[in-house]
């Protein structure tokens, strides 16, 4: 970039040199200026063209050292200006923050003095409820206990009431199995006597059956012997 810089600036300076002496018109003679022109151009070229070469890169490097310094200042200010809004941002948000802290402490706080009125009332309903329980709880026991007296009273009266209607139990019981000893023992009797009057019956019955037995041998042999008498009766 340095070189097509200088080659652009070495013509420029050439042209101006020939403008000028053209210009201006050393002798008025055409040629001789020409001669002139071509003399001086000669000598002067090679020295020109140096220091131009020369001059215009120092020039090319102060810029573009003045162009880097300009950028880095540019740039160290476009940082500081972004540091700075984010510093002013911060601390907005950094103090919006706090006064949402503030906030939020202040509900928190007065959240928390409700919250401990809610709880001392809340003790002490529950203070007067067990108080009540407690008093309930007695009478309830008190109560039980008079039931269970009357319980264990009516257990009592109703054991005794059973020890007699066990008593009295027993003793029916006992003329119960008395009167049913004398009755089985009749019946037994009666059984007895039956069954002697059933053995006369059948000795009885025994007797007329030999009595028939014999009252039908006989006749049957009456028969036999009429039956052959007649059969050889003439």
């Amino acid at each position: 970039m340095i070189a097509s810089r200088n080659r652009s600036v070495k013509v420029d300076v050439t042209h101006g040199l020939e403008g000028n002496m053209v210009m201006t018109g050393v002798s008025g003679n055409p040629e001789l200026d020409e001669k002139v022109l071509a003399a001086l151009r000669a000598a002067l070229q090679p020295d020109l063209e140096k220091w131009v070469v020369e001059k215009v890169a120092e020039f090319v490097h102060q810029n573009e050292l003045r162009a880097k310094e300009l950028s880095l200042m540019e740039r160290v200010v476009r940082v500081e200006g972004e540091l700075k809004a984010l510093r002013e941002m911060e601390s907005a948000r950094f103090e919006a923050m706090e006064r949402r802290f503030e906030a939020l402490q202040h509900e928190v706080g007065d959240r928390s003095q409700a919250t401990e009125k809610l709880l001392e009332a809340l003790h002490r309903e529950i203070d007067v409820r067990s108080q009540a329980t407690e008093k309930h709880l007695e009478a309830l026991h008190q109560e039980v206990s008079a039931r269970f007296d009357a319980a264990d009273q009516r257990f009592e009266a109703l054991h005794r009431e059973i020890d007699v209607r066990s008593q009295a139990t027993e003793k029916h019981l006992e003329a119960l199995h008395q009167e049913v000893s004398a009755r089985f023992d009749a019946a037994d009797q009666r059984f007895e006597a039956l069954l002697r009057a059933m053995d006369a019956r059948f000795q009885a019955v025994d007797k007329r059956f030999t009595s028939l037995q014999w009252t039908i041998g006989l006749g049957f042999s009456f028969l036999t012997v009429l039956m052959g008498i007649l059969k050889f009766w003439p």
